[in-house]
């Protein structure tokens, strides 16, 4: 158990080949649009200086001038280059990471914010630990960093959070490991208005979107003649657990349902991972 305060696949585009025999590759026209500040790429709309230099728009609000001429930047439109944009595919941001994808610039940024090879968060609740890194990375930093995590095996066990009578904000941790994967699971208590207190229960897979859908969690409340259940499709630690709590995308109750299936202020969920047929 660890307490600490709470604080879409889609199809991989294809490369464009706008070059002809002997002319400029795709690579050598997206070349042109490297910033010289960053090296990532001016994309539309694209300004330039007085003497047609360019500059991305994440580093023009931190410039005070040009950095090629150091003459003033200005604020003059370059269409011409905004034509030849269109006409482009750009790489990932994310290329050096692996990612081989390239695409026209205006799905670039939905394609990285979903990106399997954009770093990882690390997947404790709370805000507390600010850790980045590779998927394969994830593991050795949940064992080196997080040791109190408790980790059991098998498809079916039984998550125990002690102590669910704690005031404040509260969060409980453990992993469970089967099939091949890891599975972190999270109970959440929330602090409402007036005193009322939400538990917020869910399971994450530590992989990507893609490896989580081969799979379903069911979390389960026993006690007393009475059964709630949840079932679902594991969250990918990459998508994180803050918006399926924010939906109510998980299994839900309050401290009057927590109180009939607690036993002396300990709650048992049930925790069966299955792989989908």
């Amino acid at each position: 158990m660890n307490r600490q305060p709470s604080s879409q696949p889609s199809q991989k585009p294809s490369r464009m080949n706008v070059s002809q025999p002997g002319g400029p590759t795709n690579a050598d026209l997206a070349s042109i649009f490297e910033c010289p500040v960053c090296f990532d790429y001016v994309l539309p709309p694209i300004l330039q200086c007085s003497s047609g230099h360019l500059v991305c728009s994440n580093c023009r609000p931190k410039l005070t001038c040009c950095p090629t001429c150091r003459g003033p930047l200005g604020s003059i439109r370059n269409l011409a280059m905004e034509k030849v944009a269109n006409t482009v595919s750009f790489p990932c941001k994310y290329a050096s990471a692996g990612c081989e994808v390239n695409l026209p610039h205006n799905e670039k940024p939905e394609h990285e914010e979903s990106c399997e090879f954009r770093p990882y968060s690390c997947p404790c609740p709370g805000a507390s630990c600010k850790w980045q890194g590779s998927l394969d990375s994830v593991m050795p930093h949940l064992m080196h960093a997080h040791k109190s995590i408790t980790t059991l095996q098998g498809e079916d066990i039984v998550f125990l959070a002690t102590d669910i009578n704690l005031p404040g904000a509260v969060d409980w941790v453990m992993m469970q490991s089967c099939f091949g994967h890891h599975f972190m699971l999270v109970l959440e208590k929330q602090e409402k208005i007036e005193g009322l207190q939400q538990f917020y229960a869910i399971v994450q897979l530590i992989g990507t979107r893609k490896q989580a859908e081969n799979f379903v969690y069911r979390l389960e409340l026993n006690g007393n003649r009475r059964r709630l259940a949840w079932e679902a499709t594991p969250r990918s630690i990459h998508e994180g657990i803050a918006s399926a709590i924010l939906n109510s995308d998980c299994l839900v109750f309050d401290t009057n349902i927590a109180h009939l299936f607690a036993d002396n202020g300990n709650l048992g969920i049930n925790v069966t991972i299955s792989m989908v047929s």
